[in-house]
């Protein structure tokens, strides 16, 4: 009985100084993390397009080429898909970035005259009394569209320091592809050697759950990778074709946040609409085509390029997605916004099998 008691006693011991041991690490892991955020963005970076572009390496072993001539071949076709990029896309793209942000102060002056001729009009007629209170809304407008246009330059030039942090523009450029080339080419082996350190008594449950992660975000995150893409394309050319004033910017943008539930369609089809309202506001067809186009790109996107792309089985809920993209965000800013998906994912898929654990146990069941 003793023995048994005793036995008991140091097996209950040790499972409690692993969980601390386990905790201790945790805590300094996400403490260094947190310390290093500002210079963690180009290994974030480089190691998420070596994961993305991993199935793609396998593919190119499978049809008989080495590892490192896959990681060579892929490397080659990302830099020359880069460098056309950069020549084609960055200089409009940039020109009409810097434009939208300069024409921001006459948008809202816009907005004023609008108030002022037409709004206010209306007000007095239908709603005597309410004459009094439109000085003050176009007040407020004014000074929101002030701030905004003060602050849209500052807030690039901050997203882009912190993004970068202690690493400068040049070295990200270096440091971002040799990071993609040494995890590309190395990814099997650190899966490998990843796998042997797992705790024997445990290693199939804990390769079970990276399987289901793997399942997740492959179908997350490399999916709506494309999705966006495919919706930054469609809005841009749509909206250049249309003629709109900075379409191209504002589809691009919209398109790249889609991965935020409603954000992207709802904030960019706002922004296009309200300055189709004052590029086209003589011919009306234009402003409604704008509003088209994104409702157009929702329709394609929600029932046939998401599904074909990302599929149903992600579970994926969607306030889930938006409090991971909050709280990643707020303790690591852009680094954050970068691993909120995927941890997001990852961590759902731990709550669920914490969840069927919690099912099968005493805990839930109680003496029967």
């Amino acid at each position: 009985m003793d023995g048994k008691t005793g036995g008991r006693g140091v097996m209950s011991l040790s499972v409690r100084q692993q969980a601390t041991w386990w905790g201790v690490g945790a805590v300094v892991f996400f403490g260094c993390l947190w310390l290093l955020r500002d210079t963690l963005l180009p290994f974030v970076v480089g190691c998420a397009l070596a994961y993305l572009l991993d199935p793609l390496a396998d593919r190119l072993e499978r049809a008989g080429l080495s590892r490192i001539l896959a990681t060579i071949v892929i490397a080659l076709v990302a830099l020359l898909m880069l460098v056309i990029a950069a020549l084609l896309l960055v200089p409009l793209l940039t020109q009409q970035l810097v434009g939208f942000v300069q024409f921001i102060p006459t948008l809202v002056e816009n907005v004023q005259t609008f108030v002022n001729e037409t709004i206010r009009p209306l007000l007095n007629q239908y709603i005597p009394g309410w004459e009094k209170y439109v000085p003050v809304i176009v007040s407020a407008i004014g000074t929101i569209g002030t701030a905004t246009s003060g602050q849209a330059g500052e807030f690039v030039n901050q997203v882009t320091s912190s993004a970068m942090g202690a690493v400068n523009a040049l070295m990200f450029v270096i440091i971002v592809p040799v990071v993609m080339i040494y995890m590309l080419a190395d990814w099997d082996r650190a899966i490998e050697k990843i796998d042997h350190m797992l705790p024997r008594d445990h290693a199939e449950t804990i390769r079970g759950l990276f399987r289901e992660v793997n399942e997740v975000l492959a179908g997350f995150v490399r999916g709506q990778v494309t999705v966006c893409v495919i919706l930054a394309a469609i809005y841009a050319v749509a909206l250049s074709m249309v003629g709109l004033q900075f379409g191209f910017v504002i589809g691009c943008v919209a398109g790249l946040i889609s991965f935020i539930p409603f954000v992207g369609a709802i904030g960019g089809g706002v922004l296009a609409v309200g300055v189709a309202i004052f590029q086209f506001w003589s011919e009306p067809l234009w402003i409604v085509v704008v509003g088209v186009i994104f409702f157009a790109g929702q329709i394609l996107e929600s029932n046939f390029i998401t599904p074909r792309l990302v599929g149903s089985s992600v579970r994926l809920h969607p306030v889930w997605l938006l409090f991971g993209l909050s709280a990643f965000g707020t303790l690591f800013g852009f680094v954050g916004l970068l691993i909120a998906v995927p941890t997001a994912a990852a961590i759902g898929v731990f709550l669920r099998f914490g969840v069927k654990q919690y099912l099968k146990s005493k805990l839930y069941k109680g003496g029967h």
